[in-house]
């Protein structure tokens, strides 16, 4: 089965990161515009394929679900994160508790490429090391970084095991009031 670029369905890499390339969930700013970002994101797309570490991070939105001290932003975000499809890539996991998760029943490739020739929407790919794996297979029709106002100095760079050039073309940018911009980029 071959990528087939005519799809209607865009893969997109969306994650968070610092300035230097850090890849942390404790850095950023998670205040209500992100959360309305990435919900809008959220609601065009219909899959999102995690690795098991995101996935497992991911799991705190259950919470905020019965939460009465919620805030509306966060239970918004919270009920689409909720409803989307989610495909766990993990070798340890044997099984997911969470109504619309599912372990991958194949490679990131296979999986990919089958998602790609049904109908729906966008695909996500939301895990660090997912994104690197899609990259260097040439998977991955655009990417959405979300970039802090920030340095760690050290931490999991994201980009760090890409083997090939990928050339890309600014689609747009957003500034946010926090300070953080998301870069769209098309992969050309």
């Amino acid at each position: 089965m071959q990528y087939n670029q005519n799809s209607k369905r865009k893969v997109i890499a969306a994650i968070n990161m610092t300035v230097d390339g850090i890849c942390d969930h404790t850095a950023g700013i998670a205040d209500e515009e992100l959360h309305n970002h990435y919900g809008k994101l959220l609601s065009e797309s219909d899959t999102i394929l995690y690795g098991r570490k995101t996935y497992q991070l991911m799991e705190y939105w259950r919470s905020v679900l019965n939460d009465p001290s919620s805030r509306k932003f966060e239970l918004d975000f919270a009920l689409i994160i909720d409803k989307i499809s989610k495909i766990v890539f993990s070798n340890t996991l044997k099984d997911l508790d969470w109504d619309t998760a599912k372990l991958a029943k194949h490679n990131l490739k296979e999986e990919i490429l089958e998602l790609k020739e049904k109908d729906g929407r966008n695909i996500l790919i939301g895990s660090p090391s997912l994104i690197v794996a899609a990259t260097n297979l040439a998977l991955i029709d655009e990417y959405q970084l979300c970039i802090h106002p920030m340095i760690m100095g050290s931490g999991l760079k994201l980009f760090k095991n890409i083997e090939n050039k990928v050339d890309l073309k600014l689609l747009k940018t957003i500034a946010l009031k926090s300070g953080a911009i998301f870069l769209y980029y098309k992969v050309i």
